[in-house]
């Protein structure tokens, strides 16, 4: 006998619950099929517990800055690695509970097993065949570790397990300097663990504007060495695991492996849907409404390979949801991009990176946050931001950052970029003395003397609009 559902859903993590919540607006035939562990990846292996690690490291490491003060005492503070590790996992549990508990409401409309498309609208799971009038695929993705690695065995780990480490070695390689890598490599940087750090290209942390990239690989040369544009070979001895970029080699304790991810793919049948696949075994989707050709399948979150991120894997599961219950509906707006790298100084992107920009059409503002009154204050002078602004109307296009508060500049320059806020309009806004936003205003001003048309009116709005006075 074959169930029958409504809508489907594959995972459970930050997509695939989304699109459940989604769905549960329209309809209650709903069947979640989960086949790894519960909890999403950013409350179980990502975002979250990363973040409970960092937090932990930068304050720490604050204690270097406050011997230089004026406070005595900081050199008899050490850090327990055991302990930390034990404070990680108690954070990360709390975290995970509320999506494993939203899978064992539904009963027995939530299925554990690994789903297989015997056709687009027909899966296997646990024996059981299912007809779904539509599938929403959000599987996820998992840490890419070449073969050749695993012969190191449990010296390696990835971003999946390296919290589970109950008191990690003091000496680490950290090959790939993405923003996984880079963060985990700082933090375990400041809690005193001696970090060589690896990658392939020039770029860390997803940064693509080299001077903020070298800001940032300037920033964290302080507290561990970074060896750029270098391919690496690893392989165990007896004093720990060596790592040879080719020109030299350090001996290391453990290496995480931060090389990329690869999407959860494997044995779901994708080549029983008649469509062609990539390379990877991808099939084609509409980078909009997520649908898999003229199928009533939708890919979404890390799966689809197109914005890896938290807040956009929970909107591409609202996304797929709200398409597979409305087919023929308009297609719905995407959120200005915006990534942030949890490093110190903190680093990231928002709007069009510096990859996407035309080749002209485009000025650039400037703050160096080295020198920035308040970032000096308090110790962390370090980076540098970069403005993209419209040479023809002067709205900002894109931004990235290396800067203390990171998260929050980024954060306002994303929703300014979303607004198509113009340098004029952004100047026009209060700016407090002293604050690390006045940085932000003063690459606003940079930007604005770059600009052709210059204004001749000071940083503050009319007090009526221009039209107004023409009116009379």
């Amino acid at each position: 006998m074959t169930r029958r559902v409504r809508i489907a859903i594959l995972g459970a993590g930050t997509a695939g619950l989304t699109a459940l919540k989604e769905a549960q607006r329209y309809t209650d035939d709903v069947l979640l099929i989960n086949q790894g562990p519960y909890g999403t990846t950013c409350a179980r292996v990502g975002c979250m517990p990363s973040k409970a690690l960092i937090e932990v490291a930068h304050t720490y490491a604050r204690k270097d800055w406050l011997s230089t003060v004026g406070i005595d005492g900081t050199k008899v503070l050490k850090p327990d690695l055991r302990a930390v590790m034990a404070h990680v996992r108690e954070l990360r549990d709390r975290f995970t509970a509320g999506s494993i508990e939203i899978a064992d409401d539904l009963g027995d409309r939530s299925i554990h097993g690994k789903p297989r498309f015997l056709d687009p609208q027909t899966l296997e799971v646990n024996g059981e065949k299912i007809h779904a009038e539509v599938v929403i695929i959000a599987t996820g993705t998992r840490p890419i570790v070449p073969e050749a690695w695993r012969e190191v065995g449990d010296r390696l780990v990835t971003s999946d397990d390296v919290f589970e480490m109950v008191a990690p070695g003091q000496r680490l390689g950290v090959v790939g300097l993405g923003p996984i890598g880079v963060e985990l490599a700082q933090a375990f940087a400041h809690l005193e663990c001696e970090v060589h750090g690896f990658t392939k290209g020039g770029a860390i942390a997803g940064l693509k504007d080299p001077e903020v990239n070298a800001s940032l690989v300037t920033a964290l040369g302080r507290q561990m060495s970074i060896t750029t544009n270098v391919e690496v070979s690893i392989r165990r001895d007896d004093a720990g695991v060596v790592i040879d970029d080719g020109s030299h080699s350090v001996v290391v304790d453990w290496v995480l492996a931060a090389i990329g991810r690869q999407p959860n793919i494997e044995g779901l049948g994708l080549d029983q849907l008649g469509v062609e696949l990539d390379e990877r075994g991808m099939p084609e989707f509409d980078a909009k409404t997520l649908r898999v050709g003229d199928l009533p399948i939708y890919l979404a979150g890390d799966v689809n390979g197109q914005r890896p991120l938290l807040h956009e894997a929970a909107d591409e599961g609202r996304i797929a949801a709200y398409h597979a219950l409305h087919p023929e509906a308009e297609c719905l707006m995407r959120r200005t991009p915006l990534g942030i790298v949890f490093t110190e100084p903190g680093a990231g992107q928002a709007g069009v990176s510096y990859s996407e920009l035309p080749e002209s059409g485009v000025v650039v503002g400037r703050i160096d946050y080295g020198r920035q009154g308040r970032a000096v204050m308090a110790g962390r002078n370090a980076g540098l931001l970069h403005l993209y602004v419209d040479e023809a109307d002067g709205r900002i296009l894109g931004a990235e950052a290396v800067a203390p508060d990171a998260e929050h500049l980024l954060h306002l320059l994303a929703w300014a970029i979303q607004q198509e806020m113009t340098v004029d309009t952004m100047l026009h806004l209060p700016f407090y003395h002293p604050t690390v936003e006045e940085g932000l205003r003063t690459a606003l001003q940079s930007a604005r003397r770059a600009l052709s048309k210059r204004r001749e009116q000071p940083d503050l709005p009319l007090c009526r609009p221009a039209i107004d006075w023409a009116l009379g």
